[in-house]
């Protein structure tokens, strides 16, 4: 079947944002964000979490209003919003809800019918009424066929084959999906409205490195404005040219990508630094000279000019500290035997389904490996293996004395919930850490008040990131993550990461961020097609194999 898509046409500032401000609770969390979009702009919205990112896509998408301000869009701008959590139905399949994206369309399209049978069947030529369907019918006419033919079951099909899927899934429920693939249903039907401005918070978080390559491709080539919130490093470096923090209520706007907006917020910070210290100065010189002669009549006229001089300063703000200094640290890892893992020609299965066969690895004392592949192909089964959690056929041993520390991706959800913040972590911590507790909780995002909620009332987020505290500070010698960073910013992935480097056990490390597993780990095991592949070279080496192998791999599947 094929299908026309509406492009509407605007001018060159196609959303603007106005003045916008957002309060509650007599807290102003931002004010006065003014800046235009235009066609073709690639942004990174950045800031610290809480600064109110995804509050002001909200705003943007029309889900949330402003407490001041507006944003004006052209009419017919088409403006797509892929929230972190979605609520979905599961009521269709796969191939199904992704055509979901042409509904307008095709309700158009029936519009017309419609109409159109209306027309030939009434016989009130004279009347208003028919001249009013003539006019309908003209308009929607007029809508449909100018525009560009489209095949509707190939943009699908390549689409959701893009996102990770196989055919055999389009005919599947949706409801047979964990929330990372519908997440990947609702990015399909987004991407295939081609609309005018994609807004999207962590889209990557449920996406295989594959499907990230896919989506940056498809962006950079295919979309118009994007407004993007991630803590994908790369990904934002290599998707954005323009940059937006926001940063203590307002907003710096840098026309460049995430790695030079890093330099220039730099510069911007010590000349913020520089000016507060030359201020502080200026303000002690005043004060000094009021307090030496308030007393003194002949100079009660230049005492009072200075006191009015002081009240008319307008403080210089710095923004916020920069907490990359915090030096986290894994305590020293009990010696293990020389192999803490051997795999030999391990299988398993699902009833008639094979997840991976004749598997056979062995990771040496202090390896740091990463375990990549799509979604689906075993990279956390293989980790359930190792962990003793699930049956299966072939030999799985672990070395002398392994202590391991398990990150699984429902970690979060083993956390007692009626403790606090501040208990969940003091119960373990041990030794001079206990000193640095509160530092430690900040740098995760868990700062002033929050480190006496209790576990039951955070975020999904929230508990991540404590959970993740928790794995930092056990003594143990083989380090299990699987998927750690999904809620984690930059800021805190880079703390993490250096904590990882600095440790001196094994390290397995599933992950599809690039970024993170860059410097990281040394050896990359790629699931894919039921087996195993051993790589003896680092992330990019991986990657720039596989990138050859991918242009010549249309549907971009794993040869192993």
């Amino acid at each position: 079947m094929k299908i026309n898509i509406f492009a509407a046409y605007f001018t060159n500032d196609m959303i603007s944002v106005d003045a916008v401000g957002v309060g509650f609770s007599g807290t102003t969390l931002f004010s006065n964000i003014t800046f235009n979009i235009n066609e073709n702009d690639r942004i990174a919205l950045m800031g610290k979490n809480g600064a109110g990112k995804s509050t002001l896509l909200k705003i943007m998408a029309g889900l949330n209003k402003p407490t001041s301000g507006k944003v004006s869009a052209p009419k017919d701008a088409i403006i797509a919003y892929l929230p972190q959590h979605l609520l979905t139905e599961d009521k269709c399949t796969v191939f199904e809800e992704a055509s979901k994206a042409f509904s307008k369309i095709l309700d158009m399209k029936k519009q017309m019918e419609e109409l159109n049978v209306q027309l030939e069947t009434r016989t009130d030529y004279e009347s208003d009424a028919y001249s009013k369907i003539i006019e309908q019918v003209s308009e929607l006419s007029e809508k449909y066929y100018s525009i560009e033919e489209v095949n509707f079951d190939a943009e699908v099909e390549k689409t959701l084959m893009g996102l990770g899927f196989v055919r055999s899934d389009f005919t599947r429920s949706t409801s047979e999906f964990s929330g990372g693939w519908r997440m990947r249903i609702e990015l399909a039907k987004i991407l295939l409205q081609k609309p005018d401005l994609i807004l999207l918070d962590e889209p990557t978080n449920h996406l295989d490195i594959e499907s990230v390559q896919w989506l940056e491709d498809f962006l950079k080539n295919n979309a118009k404005a994007v407004i993007v919130i991630s803590h994908d490093k790369m990904f934002v470096d290599n998707l954005t040219n323009r940059t937006i923090e926001i940063t203590q209520g307002r907003i710096y706007d840098y026309k460049t990508n995430y790695s030079h907006y890093l330099q220039l917020r730099k510069e911007r910070r010590e000349q913020q630094q520089k000016q507060f210290d030359d201020q502080a100065k200026q303000i002690a010189d005043i004060q000094q000279f009021i307090d030496r002669f308030k007393g003194t009549y002949s100079k009660t006229l230049q005492v009072q000019s200075r006191v009015k001089m002081l009240e008319k300063i307008e403080i210089v703000e710095v923004d916020e500290v920069d907490t990359s200094a915090l030096n986290l640290k894994f305590p020293p890892a009990p010696r293990s035997g020389n192999y803490p893992v051997i795999v030999t020609d391990l299988t398993k299965k699902y009833g008639d389904h094979t997840v991976f066969k004749d598997v056979s690895m062995t990771i040496a004392r202090g390896e740091k490996v990463a375990f990549v592949g799509k979604n689906g192909e075993g990279k956390s089964t293989l980790v359930k293996a190792i962990m003793g959690e699930i049956d299966h056929d072939g030999t799985m041993q672990l070395g002398h004395n392994s202590m391991i520390g398990y990150f699984a991706q429902n970690q979060a959800s083993l956390l007692d919930e009626s403790m606090t913040v501040f208990e969940t972590i003091d119960q373990i911590a041990q030794g001079d850490i206990r000193s640095k507790i509160k530092d430690i909780l900040g740098a995760f995002m868990f700062g002033g008040d929050a480190i006496d909620k209790k576990v039951k009332v955070l975020s999904g987020g929230e508990r991540t990131r404590l959970a993740m505290i928790k794995l930092l500070l056990q003594p143990v010698n083989l380090l299990i993550l699987d998927e750690p960073t999904n809620h984690l910013d930059i800021k805190t992935k880079e703390i993490l990461k250096d904590a990882l480097k600095a440790f001196d056990g094994t390290l397995i490390l599933v992950s599809h961020d690039r970024d993170f597993l860059d410097g990281l780990a040394n050896k990359v095991f790629e699931f894919g097609n039921k087996r195993v592949k051993e790589h003896f070279e680092d992330i990019n080496g991986f990657l720039r194999n596989k990138k050859m192998e991918n242009l010549k791999e249309i549907e971009r599947t794993v040869k192993v």
